[in-house]
């Protein structure tokens, strides 16, 4: 068997496997974050959750698919490791600044929601009273003569 097919099968094995792994960790983690994100809707948390995981293999896997081919041949073991660490070290990259962009745009729609939230007041005030009476922590009216 040639080096070549032995460097891709070896690319394509720790890619989709990485791929795999990173996919579940923040699939995992996330579904907190997404909840607060929704103001708690576990529901579309959880679907959100799975279109972002199913968007992340979508991409990654193309990703490792089409950078697969290489443009040298390899000859021996010391090539075969140097092509191996320039392609899973890409992967690598690429997954962490899909990650990174993802936590950036759900963090600007946390943060967005966590404005509006302040904006609103809680609840109306209770327990009001008319102008010009006196409410419960008025000073006592003086008595006549003193």
């Amino acid at each position: 068997m040639d080096l070549t097919v032995v460097a891709y099968v070896l690319y394509l094995l720790i890619s989709v496997a990485l791929t795999v792994w990173v996919a579940r960790t923040l699939s995992r983690n996330g579904r907190v974050f997404l909840a607060d994100v929704l103001h708690g809707n576990e529901k579309l948390a959880e679907a959100v959750n799975h279109l972002l995981v199913v968007g992340f293999y979508l991409v990654n896997l193309g990703f490792v698919t089409l950078y697969l081919k290489n443009a040298d041949g390899v000859a021996n073991a010391r090539e075969l490791f140097e092509a191996l660490s320039v392609k899973v070290g890409v992967v690598l990259l690429v997954l962490g600044v899909m990650h990174l962009g993802n936590v950036y745009v759900l963090s600007r729609i946390r943060r967005r929601s966590a404005l509006e939230r302040e904006q609103t007041p809680p609840v109306p005030p209770q327990g009001w009273t008319k102008p010009g009476t006196p409410g419960p922590w008025a000073a006592p009216a003086p008595t006549p003569g003193q």
